[in-house]
Order: structure tokens, then C-alpha cells, then sequence
């Protein structure tokens, strides 16, 4: 699994030229950083006598902030396989007609899950977002440089993953399908773009 190897280990599977693990699985642990340093912030918040106020919603917020740091490492393995099922899929035989029907079949289900997944990884990431902005402006202000870095690590993510939902849309034949998930993927680019300048500003405040 990918989120089992060391940091090295991942940087230098990601270097070796090989197309797993690549953007999708990095994108997807880029947003699992941003989770661990928004509950890390919530930590040095909740508890303290200044911040007794918050220190309920960011008990809270550690709690969203763990679920979502497990659900994204294990994306980074869900897009790593399915990648490697799309490639597959272009490795079926194709020497018959019903071979050629069979083989067209599994790439465009290959592909839509290919698409299912980051655009999953999106949604996660801009919830993690939310979370990077709560603590930016409720938690404990000597940590808000690594709230902003958790805010700026999900943005990356989310974009990151908007980029593959879309290079896969592209050869998606199902129209409704592409018309959704392109609907979808727009209004979370559009939600993200919000959030990033309501945390840019908090932070220069």
C-alpha cells in the first residue's frame, strides 16, 4: 500500500519514471497532509483556557480532520488502482469482434471509475479546506502559518484532482455521465476558489 511507505519510499516510486504512483495518489496525500496539520492546529487550540470558547468546536474538528486523513490515504491507493484497471482494460484482446465489444466496455467502466475517484478526492480536500479556515480564524493564532499550509496543501489537492477527473472525462462516451461529473467538478472548483481567498485574507489580516 502506498500510504504504508516511507516518505522516501513514495518520493522515489514517484520519481522512477513508472506512471504509478503519480499525480491522483499524490494529490490525494497532499490533502491527508492538510488534514494532519488542521488537527494538529486544533490540538494546540482546544484545552487551552484562552481558547475555552472553541476548544468544543475543535475537539470536534480533530475528529472530521482524523476521518478525512484516513479516508484520503487510502485514496492514494484507490487511484493507483484505478489507473492501473483503466490500463488494463487497453491490454484486453482485441482480435474478435465480441473480443473489441468486451474490450471498449471495460475501458469506458475503467475510465468512469477513473473519474469517480479524484473527483472524491476533491470533495475531501475542500472539506478539508473548510477545516484549514476554521482554525485559521478560530484557533490558536501562534499556529496559523501551519493552518494556512493546510488551506494551500487541499487547494493544491483539489486541483490536482480536478485535473484528472477531467483528462478522463475526455474519453468518456457516456454523456450524462461526463455532464455531471463536469457540473460537479466545476462547483467545487468554484467553492474552492471562495474559501481560498475568505483563508488568504484571514491571514493577512
Amino acid at each position: 500500500m502506498l500510504s504504508e511507505l516511507t516518505v522516501a519510499e513514495l518520493l522515489h516510486q514517484t520519481a522512477r519514471g513508472t506512471p504509478v504512483p503519480g499525480g491522483g495518489s499524490l494529490s490525494a496525500m497532499a490533502a491527508a497532509v492538510g488534514a494532519a496539520l488542521a488537527q494538529m492546529v486544533a490540538g494546540l487550540t482546544a484545552g487551552r483556557k484562552q481558547f475555552d470558547a472553541v476548544t468544543p468546536e475543535m475537539k470536534e474538528l480533530a475528529k472530521t480532520a482524523e476521518r478525512l486523513r484516513a479516508d484520503l490515504l487510502a485514496d492514494m491507493d484507490r487511484d493507483a488502482d484505478a489507473y492501473t484497471a483503466v490500463m488494463a482494460a487497453f491490454r484486453l484482446p482485441r482480435d474478435t469482434a465480441t473480443e473489441m465489444t468486451h474490450r471498449a466496455d471495460a475501458i469506458q467502466q475503467a475510465t468512469r471509475e477513473a473519474a469517480r475517484v479524484p473527483l472524491a478526492v476533491a470533495e475531501k480536500a475542500l472539506e478539508v479546506m473548510i477545516l484549514a479556515g476554521t482554525v485559521v480564524a478560530k484557533g490558536n493564532p501562534n499556529a496559523m502559518s501551519d493552518g494556512a499550509v493546510s488551506a494551500m496543501l487541499a487547494r493544491a489537492a483539489l486541483q490536482g484532482a480536478l485535473f484528472n477527473v477531467k483528462i478522463n472525462l475526455r474519453d468518456i462516451r457516456d454523456e450524462a455521465f461526463t455532464t455531471r461529473l463536469s457540473a460537479q467538478a466545476e462547483a467545487l472548483d468554484a467553492r474552492a476558489r471562495d474559501l481560498e481567498t475568505t483563508i488568504l485574507s484571514e491571514i493577512k489580516r
